[in-house]
C-alpha cells in the first residue's frame, strides 16, 4: 500500500473487493441516466470483470482505500491487451471505471490512481494507454486525442434495404463461432490498419461470458456465404438515446467481398433496428457505424449523413520506446518507398529525450533513447524536433508529418530530405479497434 501521509492509501484490487467496487461504481457512474439511483448495468459490468474476463484479474484494479474506515474511496481498472499495427504487436492498457465516491472528491484521487497505473505500465513496458472519457478531462494527465474513432456516415433507417435474396446471409453468432471469428481477426493483422485482434477465448467471452444486464454487452453477428463464416458485425443491444443502432465493428475477409456482402449486412441491421424499436416502443432512426470513413462497408453502403469523427484519448510515457517497437514497420515503409537514409544516424528530439535511429547501408537497424539537449530545434546534429504528443500522433497514424508541422509550432525538420523520409515513415493509419471492456 502506498500513502502520501494522509488517510488514503493506494493498493491493488482483491477478489474480496468485488461487492464494494460494484457498489462504488454503480453509484458514481452515469448517474444522470438513473436519476441518482445505482446503475445496475455498471454493477453487472464490474462483476463480469472480476469473474472470468480474459484480460482482467483483481490485481488489475487499483483502489484508493480510506485507511480510517477501510472502505474504498476511488478506483480504476487497467485492461491489458495486445493490439497490432500493420503486423507489429503493440501492448496496450485500456483504462476503465475511473470513479471517486462523492465524499472523497477534491483530494486528487484520480491523479494518484493514474500516476500509479502509469508507473505500472512503465515497469511492465506497456507503451500505450488509452481511455474513453469526459471531453478534455484526461488531457491534464498526459492524454491526448490521438486515436480516431468513427467518422463513417450515419445511415437513415429509411435508406436500409428490407430484404436481400443473394448468396450472403447474416445471423447472430454463437459460442460455436468463436474459432472462426478468431481466424478472421488473425487475418486482419496482415493489413495496414491498427487492429485489436481477439483469440477464441476472448470471442467466447464476448458471446456468452457477460451478464445480460451488463452495460458494455454487445451483440455479434456472423456474415455467411453459403455455410462459411466470412465476416462479422458487432452492434449494440438496444437503440441509443437518438434512436440509432450503433455498429462498433465490421469485418469481411477478404475485404474485396464487401460489395457482395454489404446489402445483406444493411438489411440485417435494419431488421435488428426495427426489432429493438418495437421492444422499446420508440422510433428507429438510423444505423450509426463507429467505423472510419474509408471502411469499405461505409463507402459502398446506402448514402448516409456525414458524421464528425470522434477520438479516444491516448498516452505514452516513453515515445522513443513506442518508436523502437515499430522499427520493423518503419524499415518496411522506407523499403516500400525505395528510400535509404544517407547518414549513419537520424536524430528525432522530443524535447525530453531524443530518438537515435541507427542505419547500416541506408537500412534501419536500431532505435535507442538518449538525453535531450537544451535547444533541440537549433541543434545542428538533430534532424527533427517533435514534441512527445506530436510523436505519439505520428506513431499511431493519427496525423501525418505535414499535419503535425501545421499544428505544432515547436515541431520542425532540418531539411527536405528529412521531411520526405519522415513523411514516408508515418502515413495516416485506419483505426479498426473496438473496446475490450
Amino acid at each position: 500500500m502506498s500513502s502520501r501521509g494522509d488517510h488514503y492509501g493506494i493498493r491493488r484490487g482483491r477478489e474480496s473487493d468485488v461487492d464494494q467496487l460494484a457498489r462504488l461504481h454503480a453509484t458514481v457512474q452515469l448517474q444522470a441516466a438513473t436519476g441518482g439511483e445505482p446503475h445496475a448495468g455498471i454493477s453487472a459490468w464490474v462483476h463480469d470483470l472480476l469473474s472470468g474476463h480474459p484480460s482482467v484479474t483483481p490485481d488489475d484494479f487499483l483502489v484508493v482505500e480510506d485507511t480510517t474506515t477501510g472502505r474504498l474511496a476511488a478506483s480504476l481498472v487497467g485492461l491489458r491487451q495486445e493490439w497490432n499495427l500493420a503486423g507489429i504487436p503493440l501492448p496496450v492498457m485500456q483504462v476503465e471505471l475511473v470513479g471517486t465516491a462523492p465524499e472523497h472528491r477534491g483530494n486528487q484521487l484520480t491523479e494518484r490512481l493514474l500516476a500509479a497505473l502509469h508507473d505500472r505500465c512503465a515497469t511492465d513496458r506497456v507503451p500505450l494507454q488509452i481511455v474513453e472519457g469526459i471531453p478534455h478531462f484526461y488531457r491534464r494527465f498526459g492524454y491526448d486525442y490521438a486515436l480516431a474513432h468513427g467518422g463513417a456516415p450515419t445511415v437513415p433507417a429509411t435508406a436500409l434495404p428490407d430484404v436481400y435474396p443473394g448468396p450472403w446471409t447474416v445471423r447472430p453468432a454463437t459460442a460455436a463461432d468463436a474459432d472462426a471469428l478468431a481466424r478472421l481477426d488473425r487475418r486482419q493483422v496482415d493489413g495496414d490498419a491498427l487492429v485489436s485482434p481477439r483469440d477464441a477465448v476472448a470471442w467466447r467471452y464476448e458471446l456468452v461470458g457477460r451478464r445480460a444486464e451488463a452495460i458494455v454487452r454487445r451483440e455479434v453477428a456472423v456474415l455467411l456465404r453459403g455455410e462459411q463464416v466470412q465476416g462479422y458485425l458487432v452492434h449494440g443491444t438496444a437503440l441509443n438515446a437518438a434512436g440509432e443502432l450503433v455498429v462498433l465493428a465490421a469485418t469481411c475477409e477478404p475485404a474485396g467481398r464487401w460489395p457482395e456482402a454489404a446489402a445483406a449486412t444493411y438489411a440485417y441491421l435494419g431488421r435488428v433496428g426495427r426489432r429493438y424499436a418495437t421492444m422499446a416502443q420508440r422510433p428507429f432512426h438510423a444505423v450509426r457505424p463507429l467505423l472510419d470513413p474509408d471502411h469499405l462497408l461505409a463507402r459502398i453502403g446506402p448514402t448516409g449523413i456525414p458524421t464528425r469523427p470522434r477520438a479516444w484519448y491516448a498516452r505514452t510515457g516513453d515515445p522513443v520506446e513506442l518508436l523502437a517497437r515499430l522499427a520493423p514497420l518503419l524499415r518496411s515503409r522506407w523499403q516500400s518507398a525505395d528510400l535509404r537514409w544517407p547518414e549513419s544516424t537520424l536524430v528525432i528530439d522530443t524535447y525530453t529525450a531524443s530518438a537515435h535511429l541507427e542505419f547500416d547501408d541506408g537500412e534501419l537497424t536500431a532505435v535507442t533513447a538518449r538525453r535531450s539537449t537544451i535547444g533541440p530545434s537549433s541543434d545542428a546534429s538533430h534532424h527533427a524536433a517533435i514534441p512527445p504528443g506530436a510523436l505519439l500522433h505520428l506513431t499511431v497514424g493519427h496525423r501525418t508529418l505535414p499535419e503535425v508541422l501545421d499544428a505544432w509550432p515547436d515541431a520542425a525538420v532540418r531539411d527536405g530530405l528529412t521531411g520526405q523520409f519522415l513523411t514516408a515513415a508515418f502515413p495516416r493509419v485506419p483505426v479498426r479497434v473496438w473496446p475490450w471492456n
